[in-house]
Parts: structure tokens; sequence; C-alpha cells
């Protein structure tokens, strides 16, 4: 009976509120009914069917959006967690994150506090492999300075190391140059004491010296040839080389090396060479002792003559008839040349004393050949005459005073 009363209180009362309004800073209290008391007399209001399939739809989106939101940042917070370990793996640390919060509300606060972790892991980790490479507990300033002074000194020891290397061989040929400077000077002045003075006692009074039989020994007459259409070229020569004395001079030009030669090679007689034409002279010389030797030819028919001491042992023709000879050539004592002033070949190098070299541009007579060879007259070539000022000596030949006709009485 007592809770009937009560429930009938109750009911009144609510009754009242409704119908006066709700009181101020009152709250409503929703209490469960059951279908039967809402068909009875408490039905519910009414609303429109696409309103509700709507906001159905709407919390179905935002439920989903908000799944994908926590599945990405569950996600991102393992990727970070992984790489947060293997750092702390490689630099032997303890964790600096910590456990990460469910919570999605101070997700990002926390991520950015991570992030800020592992960037300061990350450098600490660099400079500490730089301190590996620099094996000493440096400051990067004090590691590039270290890192500079040794790129520079490298660097100037490279440059030490040229420089070296240039002034060797620069030494090396400047020595060499001073070397061959001071034999040459050397040997002049030996020629000079061993003569007693400088200067002959008259300017043909000297004589050729080639001792040994090389490539680098020989006398050059600065003079050079005319065209010529006949010749006479005489010489006194000393030799006892065997087997052949050599070839006592030749004569090249552009186009032509042998264009006018005296050569005994070998086991071979005496040859005279006219634009690479031979003849056989009928001479020989090679007993040691001084010997007057003459030899002329002329263009027309190739005539040629063989004088041996004053008196004719050969005649010919038919030697390079009807050729000039050519002009502008080299004119060498010594040596046979195989191009123009130069190839020699040591087997055809001439070993032994010359003096008296004079060409004519003319046949000579018998009789002025004759008065040459026994020291009657004195008569110098008109193209080349022997003068000291007119041949120069090379490789180690010299130039000694001479007196070829009182020498040559001394062989008698």
């Amino acid at each position: 009976m007592l809770a009937l009363l009560a429930a009938g209180l109750a009911l009144a009362v609510a009754a009242a509120a409704a119908q006066d309004g709700p009181a101020p800073g009152s709250r409503f209290v929703c209490t469960a009914l059951p279908p039967e008391a809402a068909r009875a007399g408490c039905p519910l209001p009414a609303a429109p069917e696409e309103e509700l399939r709507a906001a159905v739809l709407q919390l179905r989106e935002t439920v989903v959006r908000q799944k994908e939101t926590l599945g990405a940042q569950r996600e991102a917070i393992r990727e970070l967690t992984a790489k947060l370990a293997r750092c702390e793996g490689l630099a032997g640390g303890k964790d600096t994150m910590g456990d990460l919060p469910r919570d999605p509300g101070h997700l990002v606060e926390q991520l950015g506090r991570s992030l800020q972790a592992l960037k300061d892991r990350l450098e600490s980790l660099e400079h500490q492999l730089r301190g590996n490479v620099s094996s000493a507990a440096l400051p990067p300033g004090d590691f590039q300075r270290r890192l500079g002074e040794l790129e520079r000194q490298l660097l100037r020891k490279v440059a030490e190391l040229e420089d070296e290397k240039s002034l060797l061989h620069n030494e090396t040929s400047a020595h060499r140059q001073k070397t061959e400077s001071t034999l040459n000077a050397l040997l002049q002045r030996v020629s000079e004491l061993e003569r007693g003075n400088s200067a002959f006692k008259s300017p043909d009074a000297f004589k050729v010296s080639l001792p040994l039989r090389t490539n680098y020994l020989y006398g050059k007459v600065k003079k050079t040839l005319p065209e010529l259409y006949a010749f006479t070229i005489c010489l006194w020569l000393r030799s006892s080389a065997s087997p052949g004395i050599g070839t006592p001079f030749s004569y090249a030009v552009p186009g032509q090396a042998n264009e006018i030669v005296l050569i005994e090679w070998g086991n071979n007689p005496i040859e005279l060479l006219i634009n690479d034409k031979v003849a056989q002279l009928p001479l020989f010389v090679s007993d040691g002792k001084w010997h007057h030797i003459c030899v002329t030819w002329t263009t027309r028919d190739g005539l040629w003559e063989a004088f041996q001491d004053g008196e004719k042992l050969g005649t010919g023709e038919n030697l390079a008839p009807w050729h000039p000879i050519k002009p502008g050539g080299v004119l060498i004592l010594g040596q046979e040349q195989d191009a123009v002033g130069g190839r020699f070949d040591a087997t055809q190098a001439f070993v032994g004393e010359l003096s008296q070299f004079n060409i004519w541009d003319r046949v000579l007579r018998a009789q002025e050949i004759a008065n040459i060879a026994n020291c009657s007259t004195n008569l110098p070539g008109n193209v080349i005459p022997w003068v000291d000022g007119n041949v120069d000596v090379f490789g180690g030949a010299s130039k000694w005073p001479a007196e070829t006709c009182e020498e040559r009485l001394l062989d008698l």
C-alpha cells in the first residue's frame, strides 16, 4: 500500500514539473520505460526516416575514418619504434622514447618529441664515426684543420719531387754539355801548347791529324764549290792503315752524296767517284810515308788522270761524261758522306794525316803537278786553297804545324 502511494506521489510531482517547465539549473532524468508503457500513454517523438538514415551513414563513415587514422598512427609508431631500436643497438644507449601513449589526444606531441630525440641520436652517431676516423677525440674544427694540413703537406711533397726530377734532368744535360765543352777546350789547349803558339809560320804550314778509325773525327772545309766542268785536286797524305786508308775527302750535294769521292775501302784499290760513277786508280800509298796525290777530271768525255809523287800512273775516260759538278755542297776531310754533311761510316774513315789540300777549276798540266810534288813551286788552288782559316776540325781531330816537303825528305 505504501509502495502504491509512493509511486503515485512521484507521478504527480513529475506531471506538475512537466506542466510548469524546467526550473533553472535543473536536469532531466531519463528513465527507460517498457514498451507497454509507451503504448499505454508515452509515445516517442516521430523523426523522418531519411534524416535517421543519413545520420546512421555519417556515424558509420566517422567510425571508419577513425579506425583508418588509428591504424595509420599505430603503423607509424611501430616504424619509429623499430628505427629507434636499431639506432640504440648501434650506439649502445638506452631507450629515449619510452612507452608511447595509446591516447590519440597526446600522439602528435609525443611523436614530435620522439623525432627530435631520433635526430639528436643520429647526430651523436655521426660525431662518433668522425671520431673513429680521426683516431682521436678531436673537435670538428681540429679534424678539418689536420686534414687540410696533411693535404697541403702531400701536395708540397709531390711538387718537391717534380722539381727534383726536373732539376736532375737539367743538371745531367748541363753536366754533359759542360764536360764536352771542357774536353774540346782541353784538346784545343793541348794542341796550342804542342805547337808552341797559336799561329803557324805561314797560313798553309799545317796538317790535319786523324789518328782513329771512327765516325766522329773529321775536318770540314768552310768554303764550298761552284759549278765545275773540270777540276784538279791535289793533296799530301800519310797513312799506314790496313785494310784500306779510308776516305781522304768527299764532296756531297743535295740528292747526291757521292758527287766527288776519293776512297780506298777494304782490300779494294783506290777509287775516284764522280756523280756516283767509279774509276779505279793505280795508286799505292798505305806505307806510312808522305805521298803527293793529284786527280784531274773534265766533263768532256769524262776524261781523268791520276798522279802519285808527280808521276802520272793512270788515265781513263767515260767517268760521268758531260756531268757538271753541282755547286753548294759540303766538303769533308777524312769521312765518306752518306748524307750531306753527315751519316759517316767508321769503316770508311781515313786514318792518318792530310795537308796541302787544294782544288783548281781546270786540269793542271803534268809539269805543274810535278813542280808541286817536288816542292819547287807553290801553287795554291784558285777554288779551294789550303789555309788555316778555311779548315775546321771536329771530334778529336787536330791541326799541327807541318812542312810536308821537309817531312817528306825524312821519309826517304
